[in-house]
């Protein structure tokens, strides 16, 4: 699909406006999973249900949820006591688990499984002493949570810039986690001068970056260079939506814009353009996408291609309490 994509576009560039469709895009298994959660325990429980942060990051799953019937908190304190409070998909600290169960809140837990990965690796080296080096963003619920697994051994690398103010007590026993939503070039960036400074420095046992995001940003190195624009659809809040737009301009793209909706598109942009390139965010629901796919097929944009670099087939069961009872023999 890519080589005829790319055969395409030498030929008709010129003459015909079209748009490169990434795929793999939009809603990964664990978002899948948290949005299904809420949505599940609504039913069940009917309304209200609370959700501390964000369940994922995204306005229009957020806005939805809200008609609905769930109330977004920032903290457990603000929910009453004895009602169900879900967890997002980005985890949260054992502090958050004990103030909830201080409060004698009902909880489901919708934190990712692969970020769950990364706080089990956390506990696991600060059982063993290591000092851990957790390569994200601070302030990012993930990596609140995960900090507040190992609170004494981790220590924040928001990129290569900090590099240098790295301090640790042992060389020899150091390892490196990271935020499962970031760029993979940038995280091994500052992995490669981390281990400039610290050749000992251990890998975690396997990748950190979830598989979505790895297979996002491949879908978008690959298509970029093709395209005069790239459209991410997803919100200012969602750090994987966030690098999709850096990717793109990286890898060819002569412009690039992250959008919630079809609607913030400025025509302007399209002006002397003749290949759009669309994505989006793994916390970010198809039909956003098809309105955008869309509205440029107003603006004489009829031709889509799709780009596919990989399949996902990956999916993740519910949490315990929301899952279907098995019917008894």
């Amino acid at each position: 699909m890519l080589l005829l994509c790319h055969t395409r576009t030498l030929g008709l560039m010129s003459s015909t406006k079209r748009v490169l469709l990434a795929s793999p895009r939009g809603y990964c298994a664990g978002v899948d999973r948290a949005v299904e959660t809420v949505e599940r325990a609504l039913a069940k429980h009917g309304a209200p249900v609370y959700v501390r942060k964000e369940i994922v990051h995204n306005r229009h799953v957020v806005d939805t949820l809200t008609e609905q019937g769930v109330v977004f908190v920032n903290e457990t304190d603000e929910v009453p006591e004895g009602q169900l409070v879900v967890f997002s998909a980005h985890g949260v600290s054992p502090a958050v688990h004990a103030d909830a169960e201080k409060r004698n809140l009902r909880t489901i837990d919708a934190t990712c499984p692969l970020v769950t990965k990364v706080h089990q690796e956390a506990k696991r080296f600060a059982r063993d002493d290591y000092d851990i080096l957790l390569i994200g963003h601070v302030g990012h619920e993930e990596v609140e949570g995960t900090e507040g697994e190992a609170p004494q051994h981790i220590q924040v690398v928001e990129g290569p810039d900090q590099v240098d103010d790295v301090q640790v007590r042992d060389e020899s026993k150091l390892v490196w986690l990271s935020q499962t939503t970031l760029s993979v070039d940038e995280t091994m960036e500052t992995v490669r001068r981390l281990r400039e400074r610290f050749p000992l420095l251990n890998d975690p046992p396997s990748d950190d970056i979830c598989y979505a995001t790895q297979n996002r940003q491949s879908a978008v190195k690959a298509m970029a260079p093709q395209c005069d624009l790239v459209i991410v659809v997803g919100s200012q809040n969602s750090s994987n939506s966030v690098r999709l737009v850096e990717v793109a301009l990286q890898n060819g793209a002569q412009a690039s814009y992250l959008v919630d909706y079809a609607r913030e598109i400025d025509p302007a942009w399209l002006d002397g353009v003749m290949s759009v390139g669309v994505t989006s965010g793994a916390s970010v629901p198809e039909i956003l996408v098809r309105g955008v796919v869309e509205l440029l097929a107003e603006h004489g944009f009829n031709d889509v291609d799709t780009i596919t670099t990989a399949e996902e087939t990956l999916t993740f069961a519910l949490p315990r309490e929301l899952r279907p009872a098995r019917n008894p023999r």
